[in-house]
């Protein structure tokens, strides 16, 4: 189960009795009943009043007009569950306005944001309306034991004491007392609702923002107990040239368990996934030593490495599942950091992603015209192609089969009609990884060779006949990849038409 947030330093001393309350005015409270059969009656006119406001900063702004206010130094809060201290905590990024925190938490990732409605919805409060003047029951308006008792200093060392009370009954505004009259007010509820929320309310969940500009995410590791080897993702360099990317246009590849291309669609997400992460609450602020293992941190379930570009590297640890109230969740914390947060199943993707999860089912990846020499064996024949560019390309246009001439065993052939050929054989679509499995001792269904220029390499894939209806992928020499078996011996039965005018086949079952 999900535990209350740690780390909650409460105020040591009694909050002052403040002076400061301004004296109520005289004013009427609405008149009860009335001839409801009047087809004119009228709202009884609400009597708005300026409840909080420094009355030692007077003046108006000379470049505005608008009068003068005073600037709150600290807010003390005491509710139902908890006690906060705010304190000023420098200037906005703006420079206008002041930036405040809770006193003991500067060092704490806190949503500043809402901290500060706590001083900024104080300053200037007005009412609503006049609900009692004079009012000798505030039970009823339950202002004997008040929601949250709220203690404002100014600058100027102005006080204020404010009580806030029961919700109306239309729920839309709460009744207030200042201290010092005795006067019961209604507050809009949005002005203040924060003053009864909990210390989890007041914690940023975002585990780490989103940067306006990603950087690039160089290498990504998921190291995980039930994995014997390390899910890694890298970025590929060379792949930043478009024109040459080939069958994956992500900027990843896989280099462990195995090597794979990646879907960008399913990758990305895994890659860049903590930049944002937002955590569903709390466990533990300014966790302890105890605290991170008995979350099951101290020697966490999985561990992800996240290195980027610009120097930033970021390592984020999480325990295994547990149920909660929500369904799984995880305990998240980064390492070294303070804070141990709580996420839900589909944010913390990482402790349920396999390497089939990311990896591109296309293994013949390599664009076809980066391609300089390609040969089949099956079927007891080879088909060996030369592929070699003779002409550059307009300014307007991109390589085609125009720009190439193409041998087959020798002998001049159609580049379009390889280019088709090439085509088809890019479909070929693993059905899952078959790591490690042992390779077969007999002879291949079909071997599949060729040189990529562009990377350098020369890539070997043999076709085995797993059953009646799959066959394992070996390529170079490892096992990777099961795939439909008619997909083979379609490719044989293309391959067998390369002379001919019959159409290749582009389906199999």
């Amino acid at each position: 189960m999900k535990k209350s947030v740690k780390g909650i330093i409460g105020l040591s001393a009694l909050l002052l009795a403040l002076g400061g309350g301004a004296a109520a005015l005289m004013l009427t409270e609405p008149k009860e009943g009335g001839d409801n059969s009047s087809s004119t009656v009228s709202e009884p006119e609400k009597q708005v009043k300026i409840l909080i406001h420094d009355d030692k900063v007077t003046g108006t702004d000379p470049e505005t007009g608008a009068d003068l206010e005073g600037t709150i130094k600290t807010v003390k809060v005491k509710n139902a569950t908890d006690e906060f201290y705010v304190v000023q905590n420098g200037k906005t990024a703006t420079g206008t306005g002041i930036v405040y925190t809770f006193d003991g938490y500067q060092d704490i990732n806190m949503d500043t944001a809402m901290i500060g409605t706590l001083a900024n919805n104080a300053n200037g409060l007005t009412s609503e309306d006049v609900i009692e003047e004079n009012c000798t029951d505030v039970a009823k308006f339950g202002l004997d034991k008040p929601e949250a008792t709220v203690d404002i200093e100014y600058e100027t060392g102005t006080k204020f004491r404010m009580l806030v009370g029961n919700k109306t009954p239309a729920g839309d505004a709460k009744y207030v007392m200042i201290d010092g009259v005795d006067t019961v007010f209604t507050v809009r509820l949005s002005a203040v609702a924060n003053y009864s929320s909990t210390f989890d309310d007041f914690v940023d969940k975002t585990m780490l923002k989103a940067p306006d500009v990603y950087p690039t995410v160089e290498k990504l590791t998921i190291s995980r107990k039930d994995h014997e080897k390390d899910l890694v993702l890298e970025y590929d360099v060379p792949k930043d040239d478009n024109a040459n990317r080939g069958g994956t246009s992500s900027s990843h590849i896989m280099t462990s368990p195995t090597f794979a291309y990646l879907t960008v669609e399913k990758a990305t997400d895994i890659i860049t996934g903590m930049f944002g992460l937002y955590a569903d609450s709390i466990y533990a602020v300014k966790c302890t030593e105890s605290d991170i293992a008995e979350a099951g941190l101290k020697e966490p379930y999985c561990t992800v490495t996240m290195e980027c570009d610009d120097g930033n590297d970021y390592k984020l640890l999480l325990s295994e599942f547990f149920d909660d109230s929500e369904g799984k969740s995880c305990y998240a914390m980064f390492e070294g950091g303070n804070m141990i947060y709580v996420l839900d199943s589909e944010k913390a993707k990482w402790l349920t992603t396999e390497p089939i999860d990311v990896a591109s089912r296309i293994f013949i990846a390599s664009y076809v015209w980066n391609i300089t020499d390609l040969s089949l064996d099956c079927g007891g024949k080879s088909y060996d192609f030369d592929i070699e560019q003779t002409s550059e390309p307009g300014e307007d246009e991109k390589l085609s089969s125009k720009h190439f001439d193409v041998t087959l065993n020798g002998e001049k052939f159609d580049s379009e009609r390889y280019r088709e050929f090439y085509s088809f054989l890019i479909k070929a679509n693993a059905e899952n990884f078959a790591l490690d499995e042992k390779i077969p001792s007999g002879e291949p269904m079909a071997v599949l060779e060729y040189i990529d220029s562009y990377l350098e390499k020369t890539v070997k894939i043999e076709f085995y006949e797993k059953s009646a209806f799959q066959a394992l992928v070996v390529v170079d020499g490892e096992s990777k990849f099961n795939i439909s078996k008619s997909y083979v011996e379609t490719m044989i039965e293309n391959a067998e038409n390369l002379k001919s005018d019959t159409e290749f086949k582009f389906t199999w079952k």
